[in-house]
């Protein structure tokens, strides 16, 4: 019951990050609770520092300022979050395509911790904390290349969700493409997972090569140019290199 309770509360925790400020009536609708118990829930997190009523409209919840207390070391301070912002602003200034910042999660998927958005009027779009899986997205192939054999069979042991007809699926088919974004420094994602939209992506590695991170170059299927591939993966792994450089210094 204790278990059942606390993962109750981590949803509500994360449906108010995704939907907030919201209702207690809204966040009901949504997992089909009594209201009773909604409201406990809220109340305990707010208790804790996780949910705070909004300032404005108390009906509403958000989320509060001890949520930035978990997020992963190599985001904290000034360290991979803060040496990244400026290469990424200056390769969106470059492409005016929309520019992530992705971190790994182990290998349950890779996460979006930070965004320069373009000033296209259509454009690509993953909120901040949105999770794409590994074997699907140029962010994740990225990392996958930097990661021991040993991560990428673990991975490849079980079954590799399609996501549409681009998407590798074939173990032995992702371990060709891995070895292929080794050897030119950049992956691409040509409508593998959302249909319609294609990323160039490059790692960010630590001084042993360890992968902390990737940036991506995203962009809808409508701009996406095979002949500049060689041009955009330049630029992003460039600025990969550069977030490195300044994160390490």
């Amino acid at each position: 019951m204790e278990l059942k309770s606390l993962t109750r509360s981590l949803r509500i925790l994360e449906a108010v990050a995704q939907h907030q400020p919201v209702t207690v009536g809204e966040l009901t609708k949504i997992f089909g609770l009594p209201k009773s118990t909604v409201q406990r829930t809220l109340v305990t997190l707010d208790e804790a520092g996780w949910l705070r009523a909004n300032r404005r409209d108390t009906t509403r919840w958000e989320v509060g300022a001890r949520v930035l207390a978990v997020r992963p070391a190599a985001l904290q301070g000034s360290s991979l979050f803060a040496a990244a912002r400026e290469p990424m602003v200056q390769l969106r200034d470059k492409v005016n395509e929309t520019i992530h910042l992705t971190v790994p999660d182990a290998l349950h998927g890779i996460v979006v911790v930070d965004r320069v958005d373009c000033d296209h009027a259509v454009r690509t779009f993953h909120a901040i904390g949105d999770i794409s899986p590994l074997h699907a997205t140029a962010t994740g192939h990225a990392v996958l290349a930097h990661l021991p054999k040993s991560e990428v069979d673990e991975l490849t042991a079980g079954a590799l969700e399609g996501y549409g007809q681009e998407t590798i699926t074939d173990p032995a088919e992702l371990r060709a493409e891995l070895r292929r974004v080794r050897d030119r420094g950049y992956a691409v994602n040509h409508n593998q997972y959302r249909p319609g939209v294609c990323a160039i992506a490059a790692a960010v590695l630590d001084e042993d090569g360890t992968p902390l991170a990737s940036v991506a170059v995203s962009m809808p299927d409508s701009r996406f140019d095979p002949g500049r591939l060689a041009e955009l993966g330049r630029l992003v792994t460039d600025t990969a290199a550069e977030i490195t450089s300044r994160h390490l210094g």
